[in-house]
């Protein structure tokens, strides 16, 4: 799978720090704008715990873990869509990502720089957020003054479609709303893909505190809570120094840590988790004594194409898929007991792959 996820957010607000934890790569964190100007890409494996168990009941020789990509955007500031700050350059990064992590600072330090010269998480978003949409809002009415006099004068049933979904966009961006917040036809869908409008891509804000704010009542962070459920988006709260130091460490030292902080998880788990629902995407395992492995696909992949994901072949020649689903694993013992009690499944071409399914494909070329 070649889904991306970008961080995004004002400059040092803890973006480079947090790729550092996500990738382990010592990534320049520096306390100035731009430190960061090409995007920096990184590959993050998926917690999982289903696995531990898979290989417990198979004891493999080897276990994969499924896994997508972060990449590390600038810093941006307002009037990024009119260039400032080298914006357009940075914009044209966050078009190429599937779903956006915008981290927002909720923590006062007068030895960390703001470009805003003061802590307001909410300005902060509203800046982020303003500038997607007048860059979103740019493309679209270019598109409109190209071809609205054609639409108009020929009557073209395309032309008139297309200029009628970006309307209905363009009228929703000059009212603040994201072109995400708007329901589409399957057909004004395929019209508006091929703008990669920042906009349509959905959001995480991710809210960096301080380590002595973990596990307490944060005000900056009530008000991202506010903004986000406004527009049903979901908020992980983190200390990204924390998370650059959790990733230091192997995994019995990491549990003591958490334990001594008081919290179950890393946030930084929290996040990839969350990211990965967020672009859409779920889990299939292939099992055996050789290797069990997670597989990534997005939801509402038939069983030919999840196939596809192993070996082109596989799609191709496609017979049919041996599926047992992991509930079923768990409650039997083995796999065995789940062929004994015929819980194993046939499933052909048709079949929606499931969050779960342990899969073996037939398949002949």
């Amino acid at each position: 799978m070649s889904l991306t996820a970008g961080i995004v957010g004002l400059p040092n607000v803890g973006k480079s720090t947090l790729f550092n934890a996500i990738t382990k790569k010592n990534i320049l964190a520096a306390n100035y704008p731009f430190a960061t100007i090409d995007p920096n890409v990184g590959i993050v494996f998926v917690p999982d715990n289903r696995l531990s168990i898979l290989e417990n009941i198979y004891t493999p020789e080897d276990v994969i873990s499924t896994s997508f990509e972060f990449r590390d955007i600038a810093g941006l500031v307002k009037g990024a869509s009119l260039g400032e700050g080298l914006g357009n350059k940075f914009l044209s990064h966050i078009r190429e990502v599937d779903a956006i992590c915008e981290v927002v600072r909720c923590f006062e330090d007068e030895e960390i720089i703001h470009v805003e010269n003061s802590v307001d998480p909410k300005r902060d978003i509203e800046i982020i957020n303003l500038e997607l949409v007048l860059a979103d809002l740019e493309v679209i009415e270019n598109r409109i003054g190209r071809i609205e006099k054609k639409a108009l004068t020929t009557k073209d049933k395309d032309s008139l479609a297309e200029l009628s979904v970006l309307n209905k966009i363009k009228d929703a961006l000059l009212n603040d709303i994201p072109a995400r917040k708007l329901e589409y036809t399957e057909d004004e869908e395929l019209i508006i893909k091929s703008f990669h409008l920042l906009t349509m891509k959905p959001i995480i804000y991710l809210a960096n505190i301080r380590e002595s704010d973990i596990g307490k009542a944060n005000k900056y962070v009530d008000i991202v809570k506010d903004y986000a459920k406004k527009e049903n988006s979901e908020v992980i709260e983190m200390c990204a120094k924390i998370e650059s130091e959790l990733s230091e460490l192997n995994d019995d030292d990491k549990d003591l840590f958490l334990e001594e902080l008081g919290i179950n998880e890393s946030g930084l788990d929290r996040l990839i988790r969350a990211t990965y629902h967020l672009l859409g995407l779920a889990t299939f395992f292939t099992c055996g004594p050789k290797e069990v492995k997670a597989w990534t696909f997005e939801k509402g992949t038939k069983a030919p194409g999840c196939a596809g994901i192993i070996h082109t072949d596989f799609e191709r020649g496609f017979i049919r898929a041996e599926v047992i689903g992991y509930d079923d694993l768990i409650a039997c013992g083995s796999e065995k007991e789940v062929r004994e009690k015929g819980k194993m499944r046939l499933e052909g071409k048709e079949y929606i792959m499931h969050d779960g399914d342990i899969c073996h494909f037939r398949f002949n070329v």
